[in-house]
């Protein structure tokens, strides 16, 4: 049975976001597998990695118990809207919080190279967007999925990471959301 964990970036609970992570967690659990999610929006935490990495922050129980999932899990499902080219703000701030050294890498001593603690897991990032995903790669270079796949996830040891593009959203219709939402069961139906 795999384990999928979800993680829903959006900060508003209205959002098509959070349809599309309950539509993949429908599809997943259809396949069979094992749940968990975690609505970033739903933690308790300070965002603000205050003092970087020159003394540790104490973790929150949220984020404990977010590290918990993260480490059960086999594959993360990445959920959250593109803003400003960029991931929003909690979902950043998640991240600088939680994917620390001795987590989820370990810088080598002496050297340039790290250890990535996070090998053997996969993702899948699933983000819209308000325009064409082949807009955003091709003139904006995609710079949330290059941050998030590539200085994040890969960073850490986790590959492959697949991308959906789901947009443009706005002044979209509802027959084109019900088509993205059928994507995304499917998806998570065949544990993708």
């Amino acid at each position: 049975m795999k384990k999928i964990l979800i993680i829903n970036g959006h900060p508003n609970p209205d959002s098509f976001c959070f349809a599309l992570a309950e539509a993949y967690k429908k599809g997943a659990i259809n396949a069979g597998a094992e749940v968990k999610e975690i609505v970033i929006r739903d933690l308790a935490f300070n965002p603000n990695l205050q003092f970087g990495y020159r003394q540790r922050t104490v973790l929150e129980p949220d984020l404990l118990e977010c590290w918990e999932k993260i480490k059960w899990a086999d594959h993360l499902v990445w959920v959250h809207p593109v803003w400003w080219g960029g991931l929003p703000a909690i979902t950043k701030g998640f991240i600088d919080r939680l994917f620390l050294p001795g987590f989820a890498f370990q810088y080598r001593e002496n050297s340039v190279w790290w250890d990535k603690l996070l090998k053997g897991k996969t993702a899948h990032i699933i983000t819209t967007l308000d325009q064409p995903g082949w807009y955003y790669w091709l003139v904006y270079g995609r710079p949330s999925v290059n941050q998030l796949k590539k200085t994040v996830l890969g960073f850490c040891g986790i590959r492959p990471v697949k991308v959906t593009y789901i947009g443009p959203v706005k002044k979209c219709t509802t027959a084109a959301r019900c088509k993205w939402l059928n994507k995304v069961e499917a998806m998570g139906k065949n544990l993708l």
